[in-house]
């Protein structure tokens, strides 16, 4: 079992960045994929990223792809996400997730396959 906490959220204007982080408890962090979702007022759980357990294989949402990264620090069981050029709609609950579900990087991008959750942190993108 692995417990999720994020961090990193906050107020940025258009354009700027921010760097979130998703530390996770336990020893066998390194077992799990791991990936990002958002979440925006009124709106479903979206995809946002996803990394897998060695961190060598990655996966984007197409609404990010250029301008988020996601990486992982087995070492420091932490996983991060690289906002850059953010824009107002990337405003949402960005939620962390977890995965001991041997899956193809690209099935990680369905909210189903993850068991694990954090509480999320709000990212605000002023215009």
């Amino acid at each position: 079992q692995v417990q999720l906490v994020e961090s990193g959220g906050g107020l940025v204007q258009t354009g700027g960045s921010l760097r979130l982080s998703c530390a996770a408890s336990g020893r066998t962090f390194s077992s799990y994929a791991m990936g990002w979702f958002r979440q925006a007022p009124g709106k479903e759980r979206d995809f946002v990223a996803a990394v897998s357990w060695s961190g060598d294989n990655t996966y984007y949402a197409d609404s990010v792809k250029g301008r988020f990264t996601i990486s992982r620090d087995n070492a420091k069981n932490t996983m991060y996400l690289f906002m850059n050029s953010l824009k107002p709609e990337d405003t949402a609950v960005y939620y962390c997730a977890a995965t001991s579900r041997p899956r193809q990087i690209a099935g990680l991008r369905y909210s189903t396959e993850y068991g694990y959750w954090g509480q999320g942190t709000q990212v605000t993108v002023s215009s």
